[in-house]
């Protein structure tokens, strides 16, 4: 357990040759969900969502994304795509819901709240001698569903945080304990696509997933689903450590934390992703054997902190709620 720490710790610090790891600050917290309910206002549940300032309820796939935004709040600028997941709540005792804020991942300054994006050519370490295709402009998929009621897909985790550097075990349910510096939620996409299909009925189908759990190289591509794409993985910093006081916690003693659609267990974990990227940029990135070359350009935590939206749906999110957003009974 100690080696693969220092191993993620020297990955995370040093020189990459074979990923992009940054920072993208929360750009919006709001019922909506273009993918799974396009157009539909408010969604059924809350999300937490990062990157380009082009979201909004739709997200026209005829329509190239990154012609539409204008800022991002990625490390990247030249990243103006949108990535999602359903946000944290802390239900105590009595019953009553509390966000559960986030935090900043090591090393990526003070960025207000959001993920962690990884693009991943094989691991940390090495781009395996073959081509990584980049998505192309109206390119959509999502993993998980909160549906699913078994925690099979090895890429779909938690890490119950002793501190900032903390990345095992994982688990595929919530902790049953307090952590003490919170609890870090996994999502590691497929990477084989099919080469045809932009997206399809589910956002799954058109990709296949190889992934073997963890920042390990995802196992070969079958002949349906040829092309390797880039590894997209999140990684959302869950501040849970407020909660902590177990007098507060259900008086069975179970852990206290449910997703936004009432996932207590935390088998439905999903996450959504809408691709961005300008012009050749993410090409570049990962035909380049150090992946900060090649004129990706960057800019600071400040301007990306800058970057938001205007509300579509206006609901209390934030206080202590009887019930969830859009869960009313």
């Amino acid at each position: 357990m100690r080696s693969s720490r220092l191993a993620l710790a020297l990955a995370v610090a040093a020189p990459s040759q074979a990923y992009l790891r940054f920072g993208c600050a929360t750009l919006s917290v709001q019922r909506l969900d273009p993918l799974v309910e396009p157009g539909v206002i408010p969604s059924a549940h809350l999300h937490q969502i990062v990157g380009g300032n082009g979201f909004n309820a739709t997200m026209d796939p005829t329509t190239d994304v990154s012609q539409r935004a204008t800022c991002t709040t990625c490390t990247f600028s030249e990243d103006l795509s949108n990535y999602w997941t359903a946000v944290l709540y802390f239900k105590a005792r009595n019953g009553t819901y509390k966000r559960v804020p986030q935090y900043p991942n090591a090393l990526l300054g003070n960025i207000k709240g959001g993920m962690t994006v990884y693009y991943i050519q094989d691991s940390f370490n090495s781009n395996g001698n073959q081509k990584i295709t980049a998505f192309k402009p109206g390119f959509r998929m999502t993993v998980g569903s909160p549906e699913s009621k078994d925690g099979t897909n090895p890429g779909l985790r938690y890490t119950c945080l002793q501190d900032v550097m903390t990345r095992f075990p994982e688990t595929a349910e919530f902790p049953k304990q307090p952590c003490p510096a919170g609890i870090m939620a996994i999502h590691h996409f497929p990477a084989c696509w099919d080469g045809k299909n932009l997206d399809s009925p589910n956002h799954q189908d058109h990709m296949y997933n190889t992934n073997q759990g963890g920042f390990v190289p995802a196992a070969a591509c079958p002949s349906s689903h040829p092309v390797r794409v880039p590894q997209v993985a999140f990684e959302t910093m869950w501040d849970t450590t407020q909660f902590n006081d177990k007098s507060l916690w259900p008086a069975d003693g179970s852990q206290p934390f449910v997703w936004s659609y009432e996932d207590s267990v935390g088998y439905g974990t999903h996450g959504d992703y809408l691709f961005g990227w300008k012009g050749d940029a993410l090409q570049r990135a990962m035909d380049s054997a150090p992946l900060l070359s090649n004129g990706i350009t960057t800019q600071s935590v400040a301007q990306a902190n800058a970057c938001t939206i205007k509300n579509t749906v206006n609901e209390d999110i934030d206080g202590w709620l009887t019930s969830l957003p859009g869960r009313q009974m």
